[in-house]
């Protein structure tokens, strides 16, 4: 026989107080002076009898769908074979089950700028966004941020007051290339992670150009090609500077997924990392460290920009007032073989 569910009136009966107070501290609603013994008994109760929200009857109670989603700017096909995707998707998962919210997934293509995500918000499908991959050409995120919407950046969109949790592209990017600078090179190319509609792509190529101009080099249009997130593409930027007259004697490429395509192309055509193009990468997924050569790369804290970018929209939903709504997360250079200054990272 199934054993039936804890409630709230349990919860009450075992510590000696009224229903409304267990369902005040198990709400966390604000401004109850309900003393903190009394808090930390319902609390410890309700774990010992592993008590769970009803979720149907909770969004009743407060009009809402207890549902935050993810919007992916780059299609079904690209995101399930994205390698990034998982640490920030977990970092989401764990903050929203921790304060009670279930995550809703929906990539949509780059150029659906039209049905989008439009629908999650006007339709209240969802409480909340975390908009990963901002693009400067989207529409939608200051109309509905102008709305009063809860939206909050995975990325950054330079000239908005939107809420947003991202590295600091410019400086990392900059790290790389100072690193490569460092070990003797100063013909360097650059393959971007994606084309620059996307800001997290402009603002590594900043990075890239104040690098450069800070050592007195100048910018050379043709040592930079595109990225389009994937492999494929790095492939193809990486012959596109190899057939250049002098090509570059080292790369920096901001994505890992990228550089992959990159460094195939390289053992294609028989040039080899980094003894003949030194090669840095940005992201640190997983596959960085198990390639040959080891590819060196600026290191993204994933989990922490899910966990936080999750926590600083739940915040704003719940009109808990956040102190800091621009927050920007350190990134670390972790130096392996494709630089020609090998360690074992």
């Amino acid at each position: 026989m199934a054993r039936s569910r804890p409630t709230q009136r349990q919860i009450a009966e075992e510590v000696g107080v009224s229903r409304t107070t267990v369902s005040l501290v198990l709400n966390n609603v604000p401004d109850t002076h309900i003393r903190s013994e009394t808090r930390q008994c319902i609390l410890g109760v309700a774990h010992r009898l592993n008590y769970y929200p009803d979720a149907g009857a909770r969004r009743l109670a407060s009009g809402k769908t207890c549902t935050i989603a993810l919007v992916w700017h780059r299609g079904p096909d690209p995101a399930y074979r994205d390698a990034f995707l998982p640490g920030l998707l977990q970092g989401i998962t764990r903050a929203a089950r921790h304060y009670g919210y279930y995550v809703l997934f929906r990539p949509i293509e780059p150029d659906d700028l039209e049905d989008s995500y439009v629908e999650l918000a006007r339709g209240r499908h969802t409480d909340g966004l975390i908009l990963s991959g901002p693009r400067f050409d989207d529409p939608h995120l200051p109309q509905l941020h102008q709305e009063g919407f809860p939206i909050v950046l995975h990325g950054q969109l330079p000239g908005a007051d939107i809420p947003s949790v991202d590295v600091d592209n410019v400086r990392g990017a900059t790290m790389a290339v100072e690193h490569l600078l460092a070990l003797g090179h100063s013909r360097i190319g650059m393959i971007t992670n994606a084309p620059l509609a996307y800001t997290a792509s402009r603002l590594r190529l900043d990075g890239y150009c104040q690098a450069l101009e800070q050592a007195g080099l100048f910018y050379d249009e043709s040592l930079v090609q595109y990225g389009n997130f994937d492999e494929e593409s790095g492939q193809a930027a990486m012959e596109a500077l190899l057939a250049l007259d002098e090509s570059p004697t080292a790369i920096f490429i901001a994505s890992d997924m990228v550089a992959m395509g990159a460094l195939r192309t390289l053992r294609e055509k028989g040039v080899h990392a980094p003894e003949d193009v030194a090669v840095v990468g940005f992201d640190d997924i997983t596959a960085a460290r198990f390639i040959t050569p080891a590819l060196t790369t600026v290191q993204v804290p994933t989990f922490g920009l899910g966990w936080s970018a999750t926590e600083l929209l739940i915040r704003i939903i719940e009109q808990d007032t956040p102190n800091k709504t621009q927050v920007l997360l350190d990134t670390e250079l972790v130096i392996r073989e494709s630089c020609g200054a090998a360690t074992i990272n």
